[in-house]
């Protein structure tokens, strides 16, 4: 390969990243995104009221209850409610979001628990957030591997930014790949869309200059033959990277890998990033 073609292949691998880069900033600091959360309030059958959402939250059997004062209103689905709203039984790791003037009530469940976690566009986080410090893209870090499925998914308990908080998911197989010569493994749980993995983990980089508590790499459909593509420099952050607020889960035991993955983003400036 020529140095011309060689620069042309490093511009456009560049580019790609970049691309990436952007849509995952832009997610972060959606006007209702992760870095708008202003509370995260836990709920049980006490009636509660919070400063950043309005009415009086309670769960129970029947799921999550708000009650509406007058003059108060949220939207739920596109359709205005007052008085009684009955948000019913949430799955676990599903919510709504019901709007609330500029806001966004988001409704969820989390390690069995009914959560409500305001989103406010002019959360002081959201509002001077000037982006995340990452590593320079280096294809050296994109890594080919080869998936292999377990012969039954296997339930993975993992623990959570929230101390007492758990998470299960159905593991459904690992990725086996080098790195220097090294053998690795990480396991790998469903991805967003059909076919696609998730790996959370950690490295020999983590708390140094990458998030201490875990980090994120979307990984596409293995091909037929099991072979995947790992590209490190797309090692993202989760939201509890940013905020006290998230209940992120953490990388299994087994995803703690002894080398140093100098690729992908960085400590954010919130956490004393640079």
């Amino acid at each position: 390969m020529t140095t011309e073609a060689t620069s042309t292949d490093l511009h456009a691998f560049t580019e790609r990243w970049l691309e990436w880069y952007r849509a995952q900033e832009a997610r972060l600091a959606h006007p209702h995104g992760f870095l708008a959360i202003t509370g995260l309030h836990w709920l049980d059958d006490r009636p509660q009221r919070f400063p950043d959402a309005p009415g009086t939250w309670r769960t129970g059997p029947d799921g999550v209850v708000v009650t509406l004062d007058e003059g108060e209103e949220l939207t739920v689905d596109g359709t205005p409610v007052r008085g009684e709203h009955r948000f019913g039984v949430l799955p676990e790791r599903g919510g709504v979001d019901a709007v609330w003037k500029d806001a966004v009530i988001e409704v969820a469940k989390r390690g069995g628990h009914d959560i409500v976690r305001p989103r406010h566009p002019d959360a002081p986080l959201r509002t001077a957030f000037a982006g995340t410090p990452a590593y320079a893209p280096d294809p050296r870090w994109a890594v080919t591997g080869r998936y292999v499925p377990f012969d039954e998914p296997r339930p993975t308990t993992v623990g959570a930014a929230v101390e007492g908080l758990e998470h299960v998911y159905e593991a459904p197989g690992r990725i086996e790949f080098e790195l220097d010569g090294r053998p690795l493994a990480l396991t790998a749980f469903p991805g967003h869309g059909r076919g696609r993995l998730t790996v959370l983990f950690t490295d020999a980089t983590s708390g140094v200059t990458t998030y201490a508590a875990n980090r994120s790499l979307d990984v596409g459909a293995p091909a037929a033959d099991g072979t995947v593509v790992l590209d490190f420099n797309r090692a993202a952050n989760l939201p509890c990277a940013y905020t006290d607020l998230a209940t992120c889960p953490l990388p299994p035991a087994e995803n703690r890998l002894p080398v140093a993955i100098e690729a992908g983003l960085k400590i954010p400036r919130e956490r004393g990033g640079s």
